[in-house]
């Protein structure tokens, strides 16, 4: 059991109306396959549903998938609903289809890393553990 208690915890989600989960998916196997015990809660997400979702499942990191472009709108009230739940301690890490010139918004209000496509799930694996190593 010590063991279990050790493995980070992720969950996956996909917040406002994209419908499109292919890459989510995708980075959910590889920190599966990492070791990593992931959560993926679907499509069409709100973001208190997922804060619900990442405080009832007690999680250590929370990856958001973006493709839909309204992540300038839903990242401040995740962010936010996140703060009003005590959890700052939890990673936040992005990734979809967000331009380069939104990217340092997004890291001003707590998002720790965006990744962008193209990004190999290796170097979210990588990244994900060494903040964990860090916290």
């Amino acid at each position: 059991m010590a063991q279990e208690s050790t493995r980070i915890r992720v969950l996956v989600a996909k917040p406002g109306l994209d419908g499109h989960d292919r890459g989510a998916k995708v980075v959910a196997r590889a920190l599966r396959d990492a070791g990593m015990e992931v959560i993926y809660t679907g499509i069409r997400q709100t973001p208190q549903m997922i804060v619900e979702a990442a405080s009832q499942e007690d999680v250590d990191v929370i990856g958001l998938s973006i493709l839909s472009g309204a992540h300038l709108e839903i990242f401040p009230e995740f962010m936010s609903d996140l703060h009003e739940k005590g959890m700052d301690d939890v990673i936040v890490v992005a990734g979809g289809i967000i331009p380069e010139e939104d990217r340092h918004p997004l890291l001003q209000i707590g998002v720790k890393r965006v990744f962008g496509p193209g990004t190999s799930t290796q170097d979210i694996v990588k990244f994900i553990q060494e903040a964990m190593d860090k916290r």
